[in-house]
């Protein structure tokens, strides 16, 4: 009690060097004599008038996240006839702008204070301007997809997960952490940011061999130096003419929309599967407001194995854990994973899961004239005998992989002495059921020899053949690859 009591007469005391109080005793009388309680090692006790008052630092906070990003301009200036242009084009389109500045509220903070923790220029936050007017759902015709325009091969090599049931191009935490991964590995490939985020949109190598060139020709090899596409040649120039505008909007007579300087969404667990819709409901959000949250749920459920949180307005996550904990709702999901067990028509597989061809067809997003391969993950109603969540190696590793049909002839082959339906079967690499169903006859049923055997193949028959005719329509694929204009090489 009396350590206890001599620290407080220690705190009172601090406190009146501090205020000019008066001291107050607390402790019974000492001897003149009695020697002080002993400090702890290294430790002085305190006396009247040893601390002393700081002042209090006022810190001048933003008072938007456009001010924010203002102070964090390190980038060099372009100042160019290209960044003119841009400027005045973009100045002169308010509605457009007002449109991207109000998609961006949703994202702008979490970027910003990535791009500050990695000390990197914080103009770069308006890149998604550029690339894709801040719509995580954006395809380009070169397939460049979501906010940061990851080409497939690229995001995987910055571990964005793309299967049958989520593409993290499109995940507004995952695409930006990449998209920074992938700045800063340029920035230091090329020790200057123009050159930088012409590599992000043309190519490393691209930019590595234009630079090659221009010093064997003994030219400079800036970034207006480089000769380059023009879709990269305007690239830095629109990034430049957007950092103008933020920076200064009333010179160009812009009104941008307001944005707090505060975090707009906080990721929340996803405790099982769950339908897009339900998640939405469970929030209190739009539907659209959910998706545009999470763009990589491309799909209408949820898995919880492969995408274990969501993104919901600040506010918002709390509302779902609640209504999540009192909701009385037994299944949540109404769709899960299906495994094809082997390479299928679309209508067999339909059939297999008690769907229509058409329902089917229109939820996997299967083209015409195309087979299920097996192995291929499929989304399908759940029932009764598929009512537990899918596991994580489906959830995160499944995908849908299609082949085009065959093309089919009508064969007739003569049998045999002793043919049978399998004996014709394996000769011509078919099943024996097929034989069976093109024959009306059993499985199990033999011909007899010289007997007109029809079949249904593709490619060349061994045996005794003879073309009657080609029935039914012959279908064949195209399958070409729109690589459009765009360079990127996310």
């Amino acid at each position: 009690m009396r350590l206890l009591n001599t620290a407080l007469m220690l705190a009172l005391t601090a406190l009146a060097g501090c205020a000019n109080l008066e001291q107050v005793d607390t402790l019974p009388p000492r001897a003149s004599n009695a020697p002080l309680m002993p400090a702890a090692p290294g430790l002085s006790p305190v006396a009247k008038g040893q601390v002393r008052h700081e002042n209090v630092v006022t810190l001048a906070l933003p008072n938007d996240l456009w001010e924010r990003i203002r102070r964090g301009y390190t980038m060099p200036d372009l100042d160019n006839e290209l960044v003119n242009d841009r400027t005045q084009w973009y100045s002169n389109k308010p509605d457009y702008l007002q449109r991207m500045g109000e998609r961006s509220s949703k994202y702008l903070y979490h970027i910003v204070e990535e791009l500050e923790q990695r000390n990197m220029p914080t103009e770069l936050a308006l890149l998604p301007f550029i690339e894709s007017a801040f719509n995580p759902q954006a395809v380009s015709s070169a397939r460049a997809s979501g906010m940061w325009q990851f080409m497939p091969a690229t995001g995987k090599s910055f571990d964005l997960k793309q299967n049958a049931f989520r593409d993290d191009r499109r995940d507004v935490q995952a695409s930006t952490r990449a998209a920074l991964d992938y700045l800063e590995r340029l920035y230091k490939m090329f020790g200057d940011w123009h050159l930088a985020l012409a590599a992000y949109n043309w190519g490393e190598g691209n930019v590595g061999k234009a630079i090659a060139r221009n010093q064997r020709a003994g030219l400079p090899t800036t970034y207006a130096d480089l000769n380059m596409p023009m879709e990269t040649r305007m690239y830095v120039p629109k990034l430049q003419a957007m950092k103008n505008i933020v920076g200064n909007p009333t010179t160009f007579n812009v009104s941008l929309p307001n944005i707090p300087n505060h975090p707009y969404f906080q990721s929340v667990p996803l405790p099982r599967d769950m339908d897009v819709t339900v998640a939405a409901k469970l929030a209190e959000i739009s539907l659209d407001d959910f998706k545009a949250l999470n763009p990589s749920a491309h799909r209408p459920v949820l898995l919880a194995a492969g995408i274990p949180s969501i993104l919901l307005p600040w506010d918002n996550a709390e509302v779902f854990q609640r209504n999540y904990e009192a909701s009385a709702t037994g299944r949540m999901a109404t769709w899960t994973a299906w495994i094809a067990p082997s390479t299928m028509k679309v209508s067999e597989a339909a059939q297999k899961v008690g769907m229509s061809e058409a329902d089917f067809r229109s939820i996997n997003n299967i083209p015409p004239h195309m087979m299920i391969r097996a192995g291929s993950a499929l989304l399908v109603p759940r029932t009764s005998h598929m009512a537990d969540d899918v596991t994580a190696r489906v959830a995160d590793n499944g995908r849908l992989e299609l082949s085009p049909e065959q093309v089919l002839k009508r064969m007739t082959v003569k049998a045999g002495k002793q043919d049978t339906v399998a004996s014709i079967a394996k000769r011509n690499n078919v099943k024996p059921e097929q034989v069976a169903e093109w024959n009306k006859v059993a499985v199990n049923a033999s011909f007899k020899s010289g007997q007109q055997v029809v079949l249904f193949v593709s490619g060349k028959v061994r045996g005794n053949t003879h073309v009657a005719a080609a029935k039914g329509k012959k279908s064949a694929v195209a399958s070409k690859s729109n690589s459009g204009t765009k360079y990127a090489k996310r």
